[in-house]
């Protein structure tokens, strides 16, 4: 049973120039109690998404779709209902706590304050919790008495994460939860994240552009390109065979750190991300695409099925009568089937012959 279900959502932004789209169609699903990771380089929508999940948009943002939550459209609730699902019903971790946590306040008020907001504890019920939360992440319940600058960026992240544990969620939006901190402590913040979710039955967007803590971390993996999903499968899968030449480019530019036989380097990905204003046509990724064909400035692609339970929008995984019934000519040289193995057994993304 899905908890949040994304449909067709779509984001603009309104400027002097006119509107300017960040997030087109974009449809995710997680089960209650699954993990799902959202990656991209920066500037493809992530962010994007996960502040559209809770309505936390500016008012410049026009937004479509439907966003289910437990089956209610967050789009459409009123007021009330509204600030009562935020916290309660989902909670998001924000990137960089310094700057999400106030200054002038000690951090176990900041904890207390949606308990105090969204239950029925009283101050000292409320300072009790914010207690036992910091000390679930980590952190001595003294600590309580700190303000943030007086903590470290990995302490704060913590108490990011007590906030969003106070009034028992059951979807946490971690956007970027280990932006800044050293590899290390990002290791700790990503297991202590693991272990609280697993621990508490909760379900998880985790949005980052780095694959690998993405499929460390999550069951199903979704890949956006300009502000759209062009892949999505389970995570190990599409982290070692990517499906779409765009998630085999984020896979082939990390190191094969561990694996005595790889002599594989990190590639970079030449050229930049389509202006949202002027998208090219066809495929938004075939500009920079290593194994673009001449049908695909032609074919804006659309999810495909691209093995048991994966998709992605390339034209590379339909087989010629696939091809045929979408409506897209034939390709030169044999695709990919799409019924084919799951990728497990595939090219690891990087090695020659990433074309799926």
């Amino acid at each position: 049973m899905s908890y949040l279900e994304v449909r067709d959502l779509t984001v603009a932004y309104r400027t002097a120039g006119g509107e300017v789209p960040a997030v087109r169609g974009v449809d995710l699903t997680v089960e209650a109690g699954s993990k799902l990771g959202l990656a991209g380089e920066s500037g493809c929508g992530k962010s994007t998404v996960a502040l559209a999940l809770l309505r936390l948009l500016p008012a410049s943002a026009r937004v479509g779709g439907r966003i289910l939550l437990d089956g209610e459209d967050v789009l459409t609730m009123r007021w009330g209902r509204l600030r009562a699902v935020r916290w309660a019903g989902a909670s998001i971790v924000f990137q960089g706590a310094m700057h999400s946590l106030n200054a002038v306040h000690r951090i176990g008020d900041q904890i207390a304050e949606p308990i105090l907001l969204h239950g029925n504890a009283t101050p000292a019920g409320a300072a009790r919790r914010a207690g036992e939360l910091l000390e679930q992440v980590g952190l001595p319940a003294r600590r309580a008495s700190a303000y943030p600058h007086e903590l470290s960026g990995g302490q704060r992240q913590r108490v990011m994460i007590a906030m969003a544990l106070a009034c028992g969620p059951r979807l946490i939006v971690a956007d970027e939860p280990t932006t800044a901190l050293d590899v290390m402590i990002q290791a700790q913040i990503l297991r202590l994240i693991d272990r609280l979710v697993g621990e508490n039955g909760i379900s998880m967007l985790m949005i980052s552009h780095d694959l690998s803590v993405l499929a460390d971390t999550c069951d199903r993996l979704a890949v956006m390109y300009a502000g759209r999903v062009v892949e999505e499968g389970p995570a190990a899968q599409v982290f070692r065979a990517a499906r779409h030449p765009y998630g085999a480019a984020l896979g082939a530019a990390f190191p094969a750190i561990g694996d005595p036989e790889s002599r594989r380097r990190p590639r970079g990905l030449p050229g930049d991300p389509p202006d949202p204003a002027a998208m090219p046509p066809g495929c938004a990724f075939q500009p920079r695409c290593a194994v673009a064909e001449p049908r695909c400035a032609e074919v804006d692609p659309v999810l495909w099925p691209a093995g048991p339970g994966r998709t992605a929008a390339c034209v590379r995984v339909l087989s010629d009568e696939q091809a045929t019934a979408a409506g897209v000519s034939a390709a030169v040289g044999a695709p990919t089937p799409a019924g084919g193995t799951d990728g497990g057994d595939g090219p690891r993304p990087g090695q020659e012959g990433r074309t799926r």
